[in-house]
């Protein structure tokens, strides 16, 4: 099971088309602070219908997009 696999869970049972998550609220979801290896790991989110649009580190904030089945 992978350490992001609580957030990709998260993200397909919100089934939003877009959804744009502060790293407070993604960190709230997996219980531990996001860090660098997020940039591997998201690939993963394709496995629950989502693609990681955009990190910015400014805002802190991440977009995910509802990818097609």
């Amino acid at each position: 099971m992978s350490k992001y696999e609580p957030l990709w869970r998260f993200l397909q049972s919100d089934g939003s088309e877009l959804l744009q998550l502060s790293f407070e609220r993604i960190e709230e979801v997996i219980g531990f602070e996001i860090d660098h290896s997020f940039l591997t790991y998201k690939k993963e989110a394709a496995n629950y219908g989502y693609s990681v649009d955009g990190i910015s580190m400014k805002n802190r904030t991440v977009d995910f997009r509802r990818i097609a089945a």
